[in-house]
Order: C-alpha cells, then sequence, then structure tokens
C-alpha cells in the first residue's frame, strides 16, 4: 500500500556543517517524485533521511499520518535501489529477488509465486538461476528494481539507479522503471542530477540547491515557467540577455536597444528595472525582425541545426532550427527574432521570476 510522504521543516547537520537547514515538502501517495539538483546539493542525503539511513537534527516525517522518525529504517517497509545495484553475487536471480521475502519470514509457495510474479514484470524471468556476474548492467539494474517492489513497500527510494549504464541502456531503463512504478502504483522518490532522466520519468521535480528547494512544480512547468533564474539555467539550455523594463508589457533588450513584447510580464515593475531574459535555443525564430547576429558556428544533428551566433557587442547565443528550414552558413548575418509566449524574465539582481504564470 503505497502512503504520502509529508516532511515538515528537515534539518540535517554533519558536525558544524548545515547540509539542509529547513525543508519541507509534500510527496503525494502513488506519486513519481523526483529529486533532481547538481552534486552535494543535499538530494541523496534527504533520500537517506526518508530511508532511515541519516539521523535527522530537525524536523518531521511522516507516511500519511504517522511519523517515522524514530522508527528503525527495517521497520519502514521500504524498498531501496542503489547507484551499485547492492545485489548477491553468489546469489542467483531468484534467491536476490526472494532475499527480502526471506527476512519477512515468507515461505512457499506464496514466496515463489511472488519472487516469479516480479521477474515476469521486470521481463528477466528467463535469467531465474543465472548468477549476476554473467549479466549486463541492464539485467542487474533489474535484478534490483525486483527485489525492491518484490517486497511490496509503502515507498520505493531509487538513488541515481541509472548513472553506471550506458546511454542506450539508461533510456530503455528508465522507461521501465517508470512503467513498473505505475503498475504498482508505489509511490517513489528517485534522485538523479540527469535533468533529462528527470523530466522524462516524473509526475513531479523537486530541483534543490544548498539544501534547498528551488521549485517544485511538474516537468512541463519547471521548463517552460522556471520560478527563479538558477532553475531556468538547470533545465534544459538557456540563453540570457540582458534587458530593461521599458513598460508593463514590454522589456528593451540591451542589445541593439531592441524592445520585445511580453504579455505574461507582472504588470506595474518599474520603468528600467535591470532584467534577464531567458531564451531557449528552439524558441528562437531565424528571420524574424530583432536582434542582429553574426553566425560562427553550425553543427548539423540531424533533425536540426545548431548554431552558434554572435551578437553585436560580443555575446554569444546558440540556437536551434530545423534541417529543414533555410540553411544558412558560417559569416552570415541574420536577424533572430524570438517567441515571446514562451519567454521568462528575472529580476537581474536576485534572480526571481517576473511572470504572471509563476
Amino acid at each position: 500500500m503505497s502512503v504520502q510522504i509529508t516532511i515538515k521543516h528537515a534539518v540535517k547537520r554533519y558536525g558544524n556543517t548545515t547540509i539542509i537547514p529547513d525543508l519541507s515538502l509534500h510527496i503525494e501517495q502513488g506519486e513519481f517524485f523526483t529529486l533532481l539538483g547538481a552534486s552535494g546539493c543535499g538530494k541523496t542525503t534527504l533520500l537517506r533521511m526518508i530511508a532511515g539511513f541519516n539521523t535527522i537534527e530537525g524536523g518531521e516525517f511522516y507516511f500519511n499520518d504517522k511519523l517515522i522518525n524514530d522508527i528503525p529504517r527495517d521497520k519502514r517497509n521500504i524498498g531501496m535501489v542503489f547507484q551499485n545495484y547492492a545485489i548477491f553475487p553468489h546469489m542467483t536471480t531468484a534467491q536476490n529477488v526472494g532475499f527480502g521475502l526471506d527476512q519477512r519470514k515468507i515461505k512457499d509457495p506464496e514466496k515463489s509465486r511472488r519472487v516469479n510474479e516480479i521477474l515476469d514484470t521486470v521481463q528477466i524471468a528467463a535469467l531465474k538461476d543465472r548468477k549476476p556476474r554473467n549479466m549486463s548492467g541492464g539485467q542487474q539494474q533489474r535484478i534490483a528494481l525486483a527485489r525492491a517492489i518484490v517486497i511490496q513497500p509503502d515507498v520505493l527510494l531509487m538513488d541515481e539507479p541509472l548513472s553506471n549504464l550506458d546511454a542506450k541502456l539508461r533510456i530503455e531503463m528508465r522507461s521501465a522503471i517508470r512503467e513498473i512504478q505505475k503498475k504498482f502504483g508505489i509511490t517513489t522518490v528517485y534522485v538523479t542530477h540527469d535533468q533529462n532522466e528527470a523530466l522524462a520519468i516524473s509526475d513531479r521535480i523537486a530541483i534543490m540547491n544548498h539544501g534547498e528547494i528551488m521549485q517544485v512544480a511538474t516537468p512541463w512547468d519547471i521548463y517552460r515557467h522556471p520560478a527563479n533564474l538558477y532553475c531556468a539555467t538547470f533545465i534544459g539550455e538557456s540563453n540570457l540577455l540582458k534587458g530593461v523594463v521599458a513598460s508593463d508589457n514590454s522589456v528593451l533588450v540591451t542589445h541593439g536597444h531592441i524592445p520585445f513584447h511580453i504579455d505574461r510580464l507582472r504588470r506595474g515593475l518599474r520603468q528600467g528595472l535591470e532584467v534577464t531574459l531567458c531564451v531557449r535555443p528552439d524558441e528562437f525564430i531565424i528571420g524574424a525582425s530583432g536582434l542582429n547576429a553574426t553566425i560562427v558556428e553550425r553543427t548539423f544533428l540531424g533533425s536540426s541545426f545548431e548554431y552558434i551566433m554572435a551578437l553585436p557587442h560580443g555575446e554569444t547565443i546558440k540556437v536551434d532550427a530545423k534541417s529543414t528550414d533555410t540553411v544558412h552558413e558560417v559569416g552570415d548575418v541574420v536577424q533572430v527574432g524570438f517567441v515571446t509566449e514562451l519567454t521568462n524574465v528575472f529580476d537581474a539582481t536576485d534572480g526571481t521570476s517576473l511572470m504572471v504564470d509563476n
């Protein structure tokens, strides 16, 4: 049975160093929730606090209405999948998967039924009697996933589970994890530093930085409506343009002193306020009226071209264009506009969003 997870004012310290100063969070029952951030941001520390591997210096952790702070980790009914798989090399696949059931004193025929069922679900039934040393990384990760789920946990915790796999296997396994999680409806907390992985697999994402949560939202909202400049630059690629507020719905881009009408800009902002515009590479339009730019580099990516362009004062922007569009050469001078409906504007001083959606 899945549970809601509620964290209130969590604090984590190691000696005199505070890793998490004051963190609150709510995760819905059955949700696939991802903690995303750079190395050292506190995401794994928080996961280990939920699991019971780390002490809690402050705050309250709840599964539904049950306070779990002082409940031993082996009593929390948690399934855990680690970065290094943590499977037993001397055991067969079936023995590895059944290990948690042995710990819970579940005997045959129930044990065999549940092991066989989960092996079918993760598509490694044919490897039932094989030992891990004879398997690929993807197959070993499926064993780890099966072992975590077969005990029917209330919560599934996953710490960078795909980081040891090659690019193709990562994509294959993240799809498998998502499909299996939805089938069982287990509340899942997933830790990763890979933004593409987070966008592809999550119901919601929390972006963390220095032990604090910068934004919690769906993948779409985090990508299109970042809460601050940190989130805008952490998720996806961003071009940052300097500008100033010219009117209630217009920003004057410093490069060329060109005004752009932005409907979602918050009303009542002080004219002359210095701002930063965030424009994704695929939001630019080559040939539209706007900024003068010189193409300094072109890369063919199959379905698209990636252009590096220099603006008049030396700044560069990255622009993605479909390969079916007009092809431009290095040295060409073009005009570049952008889809203002998708543009996000931030206060240049503190990075807060100035959009009405946020």
